[in-house]
């Protein structure tokens, strides 16, 4: 009977549970982390920090759905793996585990900046789910906060303090919002629609030192000497793969664990999938890294698979994500950023953001947009490269499809560009058109 052995509870590792149980029904099946809530969602934690869903809402998985998995969960930390013998160390158990096939599905950390007064009380982050807690208790009581931080998980925390009524001061090193994936308008929609809200946006604005008093924060100095008072400082600066044991098994590293397109890593019988694996993809000719959760559950899947013995190459499809920024609705699909120099507001990789969105070869961009409805594509020479919906989101659906399967829109770039019909009325047409001629469902 195989052993298998997963590490990190999260949904890359329960999608790879959920895949060995399907080929193989009788092999033993270990899921060992040291999260102490178990497996719940994470895009769900912004969701929550607003109160707009309740904390069990978080958690996709009932009793009857693990014990249909018939695995056993060890509430505990891996502190060593030895490829060799096919062994790891378990912090709490003196006997080394065996598997037979492991999976490294250990995820991300959020970056933790080196300022002064780092460690003192007030001072949080939106990782986790007990982060989405203490972020609303201290919300009740803080009178105002800092924030710092350049992508989406920074708004989900400046929306949830406005929610608790709180007063947010919003830092950005740039001079505009998440510049590396929004052109300009849409920086600015979203810059407006905050200070609308109250917020206040300071530009061009770095920490020096959180401040303190009997170990609890009172403010934060800037780099340019002013003092910001507040009672909360909100980091939000980006992930990073937890790559501490593989870098210790002797795998094979870079920003995360290469793997192939089976999920293997460079021993044999251990794979990885999620947050911290950097993914072969054929069309980029090298390893890349995504930071979504719907991408960690295919690899997790994918992995799964192959460590059950049925032969499944992962296929890394267009990225996708569906956000909300300062309260609008927002799809981003494919290649939609700018190439540029190391991004200002950013520090290792944001979650829910995928670096593909930073690799943008050559493009003409074609775009309109009034108040919160905006569209903007990424036009290649044949096909969409990407394309920003905010507000409406009748067209996302249509977009990703034309997009993931590179239809060729010859037919319609000339009027793409030129701009005398709206961008939304021509790609509907096409949409329409193409549809109908390939059996996709039309749009709702």
């Amino acid at each position: 009977m195989r052993r298998y052995v997963i590490v990190g509870t999260g949904v890359a590792g329960i999608a790879a549970a959920e895949a060995i149980r399907q080929v193989d029904p009788q092999g033993q099946i270990l899921l060992i982390g040291d999260e102490p809530d178990g497996y719940y969602s994470r895009p769900g934690l912004a969701y929550f920090l607003t109160g707009e869903i309740p904390e069990k809402q978080l958690f996709p998985f009932r009793a009857e759905d693990f014990r249909r998995l018939r695995l056993t969960w060890w509430h505990d930390r891996v502190t060593r793996i030895d490829p060799a013998r096919h062994v790891l160390q378990v912090q709490k158990r003196p006997e080394p585990v065996r598997y037979d096939r492991l999976l490294l599905a250990t995820g991300s950390a959020a970056v933790r900046p080196d300022w002064p007064g780092i460690d003192l009380q007030g001072v949080v982050k939106l990782d986790t789910l007990p982060d989405a807690r203490t972020i609303r208790r201290l919300a009740r009581k803080a009178k105002a906060a800092v924030v710092v931080g350049g992508g989406i998980t920074a708004l989900e925390i400046v929306e949830g303090l406005l929610r608790h009524k709180v007063q947010v001061h919003y830092l950005l090193r740039g001079d505009r919002y998440w510049r590396r994936v929004l052109d300009e308008e849409e920086s600015r929609l979203v810059e407006r629609r905050l200070a609308h809200d109250g917020v206040r946006l300071h530009y061009r604005t770095q920490v020096a030192e959180i401040l303190g008093r009997k170990g609890r924060v009172t403010g934060v100095r800037t780099t340019d000497g002013r003092v910001i008072p507040c009672q909360m400082v909100a980091v939000a600066v980006g992930v990073r793969p937890r790559l501490a044991l593989a870098r210790q098994a002797g795998l094979r590293t870079e920003r995360g664990i290469v793997v192939d397109e089976f999920m293997q890593t460079s021993a044999p019988d251990i794979f990885a999938a999620g947050d911290v694996a950097q993914v072969y993809d054929p069309r980029a000719g090298r390893a890349v890294l995504d930071v979504l959760w719907p991408v960690a559950r295919r690899q997790g899947q994918t992995a799964g698979y192959n460590m059950a013995g049925h032969t499944t190459a992962y296929r890394r499809g267009t990225p996708l994500n569906v956000t909300r920024l300062a309260g609008v609705t927002t799809t981003i699909v494919g290649q939609v950023g700018q190439a540029g120099p190391e991004d200002e507001d950013l520090v290792g990789i944001i979650r829910g953001d995928s670096e593909v969105w930073r690799d943008i070869p050559d493009a003409i961009v074609a775009q309109e947009g009034f108040d919160v409805n905006r569209l903007r594509v990424m036009v290649g020479q044949k096909h969409l490269l990407g394309a920003v919906l905010m507000g409406d989101q009748t067209l996302s659906r249509p977009l990703y499809t034309l997009i993931e399967r590179q239809v060729d829109i010859s037919a319609i770039r000339p009027a793409l560009l030129e701009g005398r019909r709206p961008v939304a009325d021509v790609l509907a047409d096409f949409w329409s058109q193409w549809s109908r001629d390939h059996g996709t469902p039309r749009a709702q």
